[in-house]
């Protein structure tokens, strides 16, 4: 082991050696108290010694994964199921509605707050809880199966699903999906006008090729909540029917990941793009990404194209979606890399790639908590006041308008060591999942422990460029159109732009900023905010 040590260890030191920064988790400087380079040497060094003591402990060499099972089974009962499902539609109803009717300030509208933290943020996080729920309250299917009582063929199917498609459509949606997140200027009226699209595009293709197939791959909320619910103890079990009895299985976390792997590579490329969107988002916004365009790219370019600045602008947007686009592909050929190094088992790289597929999915969920958590204290209390006032015209229907006025900003120094504390949390579960399956597809404990190397290095990788992700300053204030390069967006500019409806800063942006407004601090280098591309004002 004294030579393998080695390797580890130096390949420690090589990925861990990068440069301290500042954390960019919100509107306000936090100066780490110790550089980034030694978080990242202590978590990775972590990641090794979980590691050798996993091959130390865990017996191998056979057919076995971890069970779920703990033998504890209960009914969930009708009522509730059924109030829930009704609720479900009745959100995405209300979402739908507000956002096209309502108000169009996106602080005083209901359908960006609820839809974005409650429902794309605070759910999420729930299912990797409570478990998979939206599998039997998913609206969409909900009027599916109400409309099945009334005309049992219109949902059935015309056209058999084709098994080449697989999650091919999920895929696609998802990155739609996070490209309007961070590109598509989502006023409450976008946003509404998208969920009521996505709602006809889901009844259209239920009909075509069956409600069964098509929420099984086609519905990406579907498979984006059924890979995180796998995190979960509990599972959920329905019976058929439009009204199904659910059955609850208590067991152990994270046990759900070991007993399948993902059956195409069309659901490894989801799961990686879980993965890649996240640290996407992280990285976009920052200095050292900005700065690969406008001083590397962008000067050349110069050289051979003669167009005025903001033609580059608008550039430098299409390089960073198509920079999102590839991400998942990039992410891909890594993984392989690495998969490719797992010898002696066996099996396929694609059988291989498949079977350690669903050990990313702690990683890609810590990701998402670290990114985008600190919104849940500081948004999510908004919706008290929401509720009341859905549409903004100034209504209090349940006496809670007036509720949880200040905002609730949590200590960076909290932040900061939350994110690290969560990253190598993750990394930790993924490394025992991986090993986990290693044992059962490797003969012996010994090849399966040589095996699990190149996924150590991997997973130190990733909890590496991660922190080095979080730790990065935002400096995106060079891309304005049309200040010149380097000139910077005031915050007092930013809420400006959007209370006028102009829909030209980046939501979560802007949300950064008015924290950063609300303290009373004017700009002096702790955060940026990132313009969208001029468009037309939406009125």
């Amino acid at each position: 082991m004294t030579r393998v040590s080695r390797i580890v260890a130096l390949s420690i030191l090589l990925i861990a050696g990068c440069g301290g920064a500042e954390a960019h988790s919100f509107g306000v400087t936090y100066n780490l108290p110790i550089p980034v380079w030694m978080y990242a040497f202590a978590a990775s060094a972590t990641l090794a010694l979980s590691f050798l003591m996993l091959g130390f402990f865990m017996s191998g060499g056979g057919s076995k994964r971890v069970s779920r099972a703990i033998e504890i089974e209960a009914v969930v009962p009708r009522i509730p199921c059924t109030i829930f499902r009704y609720l479900s539609v009745f959100l995405l109803a209300l979402t739908i509605l507000t956002g096209i009717f309502g108000t169009q300030l996106p602080l005083n509208n209901f359908s960006l707050t609820f839809f974005w933290v409650g429902f794309v943020l605070g759910f999420a996080y729930l299912t990797a809880l409570i478990g998979d729920v939206y599998d039997f309250i998913n609206p969409w299917r909900v009027i599916c199966d109400a409309i099945g009582r009334f005309h049992p063929k219109a949902f059935e199917g015309c056209v058999r699903y084709p098994a080449w498609l697989a999650y091919y459509p999920a895929l696609l949606l998802y990155m739609g999906f996070i490209w309007l997140e961070l590109f598509g200027h989502a006023t409450p009226r976008t946003l509404g006008l998208t969920l009521l699209g996505y709602t006809l595009l889901n009844f259209a293709a239920a009909a075509c090729f069956g409600a069964d197939a098509w929420f099984r791959y086609g519905e990406f909320f579907a498979v984006f909540f059924r890979l995180l619910g796998k995190i979960s103890p509990i599972a959920y079990v329905q019976s058929a029917g439009p009204e199904p009895n659910v059955k609850a299985r208590i067991g152990r976390p994270f046990a759900a990941l070991t007993e399948d792997t993902a059956e195409h590579p069309s659901l490894l490329l989801f799961v990686l793009f879980m993965l890649s969107s996240t640290a996407f988002d992280g990285a976009h916004e920052t200095l050292p990404f900005v700065q690969m365009f406008w001083k590397y790219i962008f000067p050349p370019l110069t050289w051979v194209i003669a167009q005025p600045y903001s033609f580059f602008v608008t550039l430098y947007y299409v390089w960073q979606w198509i920079m999102l686009w590839l991400s998942p592909f990039i992410y891909l050929a890594i993984y392989l890399t690495f998969v490719w190094m797992m010898t002696g088992s066996g099996l396929s790289l694609r059988e291989r790639a498949l079977t350690f597929c669903y050990s990313l999915i702690p990683i890609a969920f810590v990701y998402n908590v670290c990114h985008y958590f600190t919104l849940l204290f500081t948004d999510g209390p908004r919706l008290l006041q929401l509720i009341s006032d859905p549409f903004g015209v100034g209504a209090d229907f349940f006496g809670t308008a007036k509720l949880a006025q200040a905002q609730i900003i949590p200590p960076a120094s909290f932040v900061w060591h939350t994110q690290v504390g969560l990253i190598l949390l993750g990394h930790l579960v993924s490394v025992y999942l991986a090993h986990v399956q290693a044992l059962w597809i490797f003969p012996e404990k010994r090849k399966a422990l040589w095996s699990q190397f190149p996924m150590l290095i991997l997973m130190i990788a990733f909890t590496t460029v991660g922190l080095w992700i979080l730790s990065l300053p935002i400096g995106a204030g060079q891309v304005m159109d049309p200040l010149p390069t380097g000139s910077l967006l005031p915050p007092a500019k930013a809420i400006g732009d959007v209370a006028g409806g102009s829909g030209t800063t980046h939501p979560i942006m802007t949300r950064l900023c008015m924290r950063e407004l609300n303290l009373g601090k004017e700009r002096h280098g702790s955060v940026f905010c990132l313009p969208m591309p001029a468009l037309p004002a939406t009125s």
